[in-house]
């Protein structure tokens, strides 16, 4: 049977939720772990609490290659290489297209795709020559899209086929590259916009069957440690996340939009003048996040 145990996962938006929680996973299956996340208080707080011989903390923004390289050397200097990649580091906006901040949009894209971009930069050579595996964080996004949320829908679809070109380019490096797609879980990103949102809340409501509901993320962890030590090509949240991976052809036809149109013309203005209200167009969490970014001192 595959094993984990005496592997080095680096694994990034390691300080919360999913990330948090499979660093805490892998560690009970004997991994050491590179934790990056720009969160530098609750990501100490885990690598203290998983013990400086397993973990190495390092607060980086995914968005600066440099701080990205920095963080992978010191991994490898620690820990000899590295085995796994988890580019788990993501974030959201909410808003119409012509209510969204222009620079909340563009974070989101940064984020999402240029962070996964710039962790698997970074860590590629140790990964080629542990011949060890990549998992890019995608989503249902990938597949589905939604109304007040094209920022997170197309990053997530890019980071889908960046995931498919890339394991394109490494198979004959003895690399394997998988990518995982959830529905809802009970992350801070999902908590955040329900309690932001009375509009979010309102559109998962109008979802058909179980579109509308939230996955807990101990099953979302139990999904990735199975597809990490598996090395699986494609991880879905809950499984039948599946099945639009193959109708995605349908969701995005005239026949899909009869079912996600209906709900557009109310719940959208409704989305918009929250932001308006609220003065951002992602969590209080992340702009203040965003502000670190800006200015790491």
């Amino acid at each position: 049977m595959p094993t984990l145990r005496n592997k080095v996962a680096l694994v990034t938006g390691a300080a919360r939720g999913i990330g948090a929680e499979t660093s805490r996973a892998l560690a009970r299956k004997g991994v050491a772990l590179i934790l990056i996340d720009l969160d530098a208080e609750p990501l100490k707080a885990l690598a203290a609490e998983l013990g400086d011989d397993v973990a190495l903390a390092v607060a980086a923004d995914v968005c600066d290659l440099p701080a990205m390289q920095k963080a992978v050397d010191s991994g490898v200097a620690k820990f000899g290489g590295i085995d796994f990649v988890l580019a788990n580091a993501g974030i959201a906006s909410f808003g119409s297209v012509t209510q969204v901040d222009p620079a909340t949009f563009k974070r989101v894209i940064d984020i999402n795709i240029l962070g996964v971009f710039h962790t698997v930069r970074a860590a590629l050579p140790s990964v080629i020559e542990r011949k060890g595996y990549i998992l890019v964080v995608s989503s249902l996004a990938a597949f589905a899209p939604a109304a007040g949320l094209t920022a997170y829908n197309a990053s997530k679809a890019g980071v889908e086929h960046f995931a498919n070109a890339l394991r394109l380019e490494v198979a004959h490096r003895g690399v394997t590259v998988g990518s995982a797609h959830m529905s809802w879980i009970d992350t801070p990103l999902v908590q955040d916009a329900k309690d932001d949102l009375a509009a979010f809340n309102q559109f998962l409501a109008t979802l058909p069957g179980p579109l509308g509901k939230t996955t807990s993320v101990d099953r979302c962890v139990d999904a990735f440690v199975d597809g990490l030590t598996k090395r699986k090509r494609r991880i879905y949240v809950p499984r039948w996340v599946g099945a639009f991976a193959w109708l995605k052809a349908v969701v995005t036809s005239r026949i899909g939009d009869r079912t996600l149109l209906p709900p557009v013309p109310r719940i959208l203005p409704l989305m918009d003048e929250e932001v308006v209200k609220l003065g951002r167009s992602t969590s209080a969490r992340n702009v203040a996040l965003d502000d670190v970014a800006v200015d790491p001192k």
